[in-house]
């Protein structure tokens, strides 16, 4: 008898896919089973290889637990909350309620090489900031007895303090795979920023270097965050916070900043250049003439005809060609009596007017401070006892990974949604479309009005695109010509009864209670958008992928726009319903196996049309 194959719920297999790349550029280690010959590829690699014992490495307790993690497949999913979203089916940006490492997981397939940054405020481990599940093993069993969701079984989220042995190991152990799965949502020319204090700093560098590689470290910003120490310092007062940068590849070019009015006014014109105002530039270099030979020769005041060498302790900046074409464009400048002894290169302003190179300082003039960080979400929302980063920061940042107009942006430890509030400022100001996705922990507040961080974070993005509504006098809140706004999507156990092979099988009751989920495989509680939403997800599409909902012989069918694919999640499938599906001639179909309702008869005829009308693929779950 033919049957339809059955839709794989599972997420994304990272260490499978991993394996799938090294046997593509190595064919010639595969062995039997499409397993790996570790020999062979020592071989193939040749004196490359390092297999010996003292070598420079990482290591902790629970490393070896997070590849664990990685490779163990999410078996939750994401459902949609129309009544807390804005602009629903417009949007194309996402607030996730949920624990980020599940979440990443399931993002995995849908977002994978598609965000262009990615910005993150993680917990610094100072001891008393930090929530971390205690079963990695269970981690969406975790979240979901943190949340409330089921019954608690002794699992807790809870702070990471400085009297447990393993304090710095178990940040990592929380870091590690989350910034690991973070990097394969990253395009290739896109980067990661993690700010971080001095706690973890050195530590968080080393696991960046090991999942991103050492050569794609860029640099650490000190962003000088507030104006003086803290009331409370005991000894050096911090006034700084560092912030990484990581790359995905060497495709990423680094964007340029806007100058700022007081930057254009350092600019003058004292010759009365017909080229416009222009700044010196030193024209030698730091090297001395026996580390530079090269940069070390005599150059002519044209003024005074005297020839002219460094000082020894100094080099010309450039090459000797480049200096005869700065002489040429009546670049060099000698002073106003002309008799300067070392010349300085003209800098023109309209050089500088397509941006400034970024520099390693973040001062607080330039891209803000804490205290008006808390003055803009007090904007908001009033009475706001909550620190996040400043806007401008973020802006800054974003101008620094190249953002385009229509790039998306990641952040998954969202707090108050600073991260959303900088892609919306960007977006009115040039009238792009930047899309961000927000992840946040529901951690308690102890507040009536907000009871979670996360409700926090979608409250404050909600202020923020009123606000905008109502600069531009436009209703952005319920137009639908506009894509701002965002989904609401929240964590929870899958809508189907999946096969958990981390369940205990070993005696009957257990594996009764596995078999029974085969039978009635759906959550009972669940609509037919939740479990639209999961099938997207775990096809491959993201959740905003547009859809359309048809009517066909009575029976609901969603379309996915532009991809050939209909789902129909109908209980009770009929021979004229399948018909009629499969005449549309789409390349992809899934359906629910219990629409058939035990018809085996109808399942094959249905097989059997659907090749007959060119289906590629009849799935059913």
């Amino acid at each position: 008898m033919s049957k339809p194959e059955s839709f794989d719920l599972s997420t994304e297999e990272i260490a499978k896919q991993r394996r799938c790349e090294l046997l593509k550029l190595f064919p010639e280690v595969r062995s039997e089973g499409n397993k790996i010959d570790f020999d062979r590829l020592r071989l193939v690699l040749g004196e490359q290889v390092d297999f010996g014992k003292e070598r420079y490495f990482m290591n902790w307790p629970g490393k070896a637990d997070c590849f664990k993690a990685i490779q163990r497949p999410s078996l939750g999913t994401l459902l949609p909350v129309h009544a807390e979203s804005v602009n629903f089916d417009k949007t194309e940006s996402l607030i996730i309620e949920g624990d980020n490492l599940e979440v990443l997981k399931l993002l995995q397939k849908s977002y994978q090489g598609k965000i262009k940054m990615i910005y993150i405020d993680p917990p610094y481990n100072t001891g008393n900031d930090f929530i971390y599940p205690d079963n990695y093993s269970e981690n969406l069993q975790t979240y979901l007895e943190y949340t409330g969701q089921v019954d608690s079984g002794g699992h807790r989220f809870s702070n990471n303090t400085e009297t447990d042995g393993r304090f710095h190991s178990k940040w990592l152990n929380m870091m590690y795979p989350r910034i690991f799965l973070a990097r394969n949502l990253l395009t290739e020319d896109g980067v990661m920023f993690v700010s971080i204090d001095d706690h973890e700093s050195h530590n968080l560098r080393r696991i960046c270097d090991e999942v991103f590689g050492e050569s794609n470290f860029i640099c650490t910003f000190t962003w000088e965050k507030r104006y003086s120490p803290p009331p409370d310092t005991k000894d050096v007062g911090y006034v700084h916070e560092n912030i990484l940068l990581y790359r995905k590849s060497d495709s990423y070019r680094m964007g340029l900043l806007p100058t700022t009015q007081d930057q254009q006014d350092r600019y003058k014109n004292p010759d009365n250049d017909p080229r416009g105002p222009w700044k010196p530039m030193d024209y030698t270099c730091r090297y001395t003439k026996d580390e530079r030979p090269n940069l070390y020769y005599e150059i002519t005041n044209p003024n005074t005809k005297s020839h002219v060498l460094p000082k020894d302790t100094r080099v010309w900046a450039f090459s000797h060609d480049v200096h005869l074409s700065n002489v040429s464009e009546k670049r060099i400048w000698w002073g106003r009596d002309g008799k300067a002894k070392v010349p300085a290169l003209k800098n023109f302003l309209s050089d500088i007017r397509q941006g400034m190179m970024p520099m390693t300082l973040l001062k607080q003039s330039a891209v803000g401070n804490t205290d008006e960080a808390t003055k803009e979400l007090r904007q908001l929302i009033p009475d706001l006892k909550y620190t996040p980063k400043p806007v401008r920061l973020i802006k800054h940042l974003a101008a620094i990974a190249n953002l385009s107009s229509n790039d998306y942006v990641l952040d998954f430890f969202a707090g108050s949604g600073t991260t959303a509030h900088a892609v919306l400022d960007l977006n009115r100001t040039d009238g792009g479309n930047r899309k961000f996705i927000l992840i946040q922990l529901p951690e308690p507040t102890e507040r009536e009005d907000f009871n979670t961080i996360s409700d926090i974070t979608m409250e404050r993005v909600r202020r923020v695109i009123q606000r905008d509504g109502r600069k531009t006098e436009t209703k952005l809140v319920t137009s639908s010509e506009t894509k701002t706004g965002f989904r609401v999507l929240k964590l929870a156990t899958s809508n189907f009864k999946i096969w958990n092979a981390a369940t205990d099988t070993t005696t009957p009751d257990a594996l009764a209670k596995q078999l029974e989920l085969q039978i009635n495989h759906i959550q009972q509680e669940r609509t037919s958008e939740d479990l639209l939403f999961e099938i997207l997800l775990k096809a491959g599409f993201p959740p905003t992928t547009p859809i359309e909902t048809l009517t066909v012989e009575g029976k609901k069918v969603y379309s996915v726009t532009g991809y050939g694919m209909l789902i129909c999640l109908e209980r009770q499938l009929t021979h004229e319903a399948i018909k009629a599906i499969a005449e549309r001639k789409p390349n992809h179909v899934v359906c629910l196996d219990e629409g058939f309702a035990g018809n085996d008869q109808l399942k094959t005829n249905a097989v059997l049309i659907m090749k007959s009308k060119g289906v590629t693929k009849f799935q059913t779950i």
